[in-house]
Parts: C-alpha cells; structure tokens; sequence
C-alpha cells in the first residue's frame, strides 16, 4: 500500500509539520510506504513527483486551506481531512482508509 499526502495549514508552520509526522509514523505503524510534502512557511519541501503518484494507491490532503498543484493527483482516489484532524487522530484517518479500501 502506497500512501502520498500533502499537509498544510493557513499558518504554514507547527500544524503542517506535526501534521505530516504524526500521518507518516501512522501510515508506517500499518507497514504502509509513505511519502508526505509539506507546503509551509519553507515553501514545498519533500515535493511529490508524477513518479510518486502513478504509483500511489491514495491521496491524502490537508483542507484547511487550498493545496498548490493538486491537479498533480487528479484520477486517484483522494481523502481529505482537516489539519488539526491529522494531527490528533492519524491512527484513526489511516484506519479509516484502510477500511474504505478494505485492506
């Protein structure tokens, strides 16, 4: 199972890196490969590529505020959950996931 997620806050700071741990170390709990840019204060870092997403199996987007180059995504399946929600409970988003694409 392949997991990309983009992670970012109105701010661009605290939430979108807690964020993006806190998504990473869940997806990883569950043996998934995982791969997260982040889109803060630093701008993009960790960029997803068209490589990464030909390969992934879902999309994870932060909706707190608008994600640059989502169209980067367009024809697979994407999950939207809100930062603060990433933060707090990524076991249960990941869970959820796996239960919507029963694995």
């Amino acid at each position: 199972m392949k997991m990309l997620a983009v992670t970012s806050c109105p701010s661009g700071v605290a939430h979108t890196y807690m964020a993006a741990e806190a998504l990473e170390k869940a997806a990883k709990d569950k043996g998934w490969e995982v791969k997260i840019e982040t889109q803060g204060s630093y701008g993009i870092e960790n960029r997803i590529e068209m490589d990464d997403v030909s390969d992934a199996d879902i999309i994870l987007l932060t909706k707190d505020i608008a994600i640059k180059e989502e169209e980067r995504f367009r024809g697979k399946p994407i999950v939207r959950v809100g930062v603060a929600d990433a933060v707090k409970k990524a076991p249960k988003i990941i869970e959820q996931i796996a239960k919507k694409l029963q694995l």
